[in-house]
């Protein structure tokens, strides 16, 4: 029988309470803001989807590591449009990028339109 995928337990706000308490931590989270927002996504299509980032990596035809790169490296590397497209296919989802103008920017909101799931309940 096949292993079932049960993610860790996470409480992103409370970490992210917590840690605004640091000096220069706002800041820098900041100024992270859309890459942080894009992990966020790409994190919850893959647990939506209940897939392993080795089932990932084997549907886009790369590496555990590569997904693991892809998934935890905000600010570090822009992944390419190609293989956010790669990934949201692998975990069921489409890649909707979108200009909004600066004047309709919200603070706190999602501001990438990163991705459009097809997400069935």
């Amino acid at each position: 029988m096949a292993d079932i995928y049960k993610p860790v337990s996470h409480d992103h706000d409370a970490f992210l309470e917590r840690a605004m308490k640091r000096k220069g931590f706002r800041e820098a989270y900041d100024d992270l803001e859309d890459e942080y927002l894009l992990v966020r996504e790409l994190l919850a299509a893959r647990v939506h989807a209940g897939l392993t980032q080795e089932q990932v990596a084997s549907s886009m035809g790369t590496t555990k590591s590569a997904v693991s790169r892809l998934e935890g490296t905000a600010g570090k590397h822009s992944p390419s449009v190609s293989t956010l497209k790669k990934y949201a296919k692998a975990v069921g989802c489409d890649v909707e990028i979108r200009l909004v103008p600066a004047s309709r920017r919200t603070t706190g909101s999602s501001r990438l339109g990163a991705s459009k799931g097809k997400r069935e309940s």
